[in-house]
């Protein structure tokens, strides 16, 4: 008897959970589901491109003579001007040089004089006369080039510039060729950006005048730098590993903010024509592969692959896999399955594109 009342139960079980799929599927199959065509207009499409930030002016300032530090006039991060002094070498040493050649020179002129005294009245060959004469012309050589050495002890801001990081502190003992610190002038500023072969044979072929290409700059932090600049010299070659050609672009930087090594994206805006553009929220995504559902003409559903030219805000462009008079599901798409017949409600696709806030599933 127990056993009659299990039996029994689990059919009722069954046939309740039958009832209630045929129910859900009834239910579906009524509802109405909003369909969309692709719109076709010319639209701006802008491309990114991972960057890297330079200063056109950027080196190292390093010793040229060995000694200590005796003084430090600026601090890291300082903006300095062309020909300020920066750092200076003990010069002891070097002045020492320097006075010792002021006074061989001296010798050597007085040499010079009387020998040439003597020479008009020609008590002395004239081979004398040329050996006193390049005596004070090497004595003077050797004193030019003591005061040389004795000017590298004070070492001087070659551009205006902001000082980098202080490689040594007062006192610190330097060679001849160590790095004492790095100057930039951050006035103008080179980006450098690589742009694929495809893309670079679409904007060249794309361009119909010697105008300059003119490019934006994303900082970092995701806001746009507010000075466009100008892409001014494309390298020769392809990279063949990567198959990409190096760009670079200048940026006028009067403000100063940005700084040598940052890092960005350079945004180029191209005209598309003909762009096929549907919303992002008609589209879903399957092991990174994009697709939408399709309405056929008896109003089934079917998944079909799309391949996206660009991707703006709420909208793609669509490159290949679709047809500007196909209709496609507009929402609810995890709510059918391939092959379902489906009420459908046509949505104008302008009237879409207006009201677009959601972005894809």
């Amino acid at each position: 008897m127990v056993k009659k009342s299990l039996m029994y139960i689990s059919l009722c079980l069954v046939f309740w959970s039958i009832s209630c799929q045929s129910e859900k599927k009834e239910k579906t199959e009524e509802a109405s589901f909003n369909v969309t065509s692709p719109i076709v207009k010319d639209t701006l499409i802008n491309k990114d491109y991972v960057a890297q930030i330079r200063s056109i002016n950027h080196i190292e300032l390093r010793a040229q003579e060995k000694g200590y530090i005796q003084s430090i006039y600026v601090d890291e991060g300082q903006y300095v001007q062309k020909g300020q002094l920066l750092f200076k070498i003990m010069p002891n040493l070097y002045q020492s040089d320097v006075n010792k050649a002021k006074a061989e020179a001296r010798y050597a002129e007085i040499e010079y004089q009387n020998t040439k005294n003597l020479a008009d009245k020609d008590i002395v060959a004239p081979q004398e006369m040329a050996m006193a004469k390049a005596r004070y012309e090497k004595a003077r050589a050797e004193l030019s080039s003591t005061n040389i050495h004795l000017g590298f002890t004070e070492i001087r801001a070659p551009f205006s510039g902001i000082v980098g990081r202080l490689h040594v502190r007062k006192g610190s003992l330097v060679d001849d060729g160590e790095l004492i610190t790095e100057l930039s002038d951050n006035s103008k500023m080179w980006v450098y950006f690589n742009v694929p072969e495809a893309e670079y044979l679409n904007q060249m072929s794309d361009r119909k005048t010697n105008d300059p290409l003119h490019v934006r700059l994303r900082m970092a932090n995701g806001k746009e730098f507010p000075q466009d600049g100008i892409v001014e010299t494309i390298e020769s070659d392809f990279d063949n590993e990567t198959g990409n050609i190096a760009y670079r672009a200048t940026f006028p930087n009067p403000k100063g903010l940005l700084r040598y090594g940052e890092t960005g994206n350079i945004v180029i805006t191209s005209p598309y024509a003909n762009a096929l553009i549907i919303p992002q929220k008609a589209t879903f995504e399957e092991l990174e592969k994009k697709y939408v559902y399709v309405i056929t003409k008896d109003n089934k559903v079917k998944a079909r692959e799309i391949k996206i030219a660009a991707e703006l805000p709420h909208i793609y462009v669509v490159a290949s896999g679709l047809g500007k008079n196909e209709k496609i599901l507009l929402d609810g798409l995890r709510m059918v399955q391939e092959n379902q017949k489906i009420n459908v409600k046509y949505q104008k696709p302008e009237k879409v594109m207006s009201n677009l806030d959601l972005y894809a599933e």
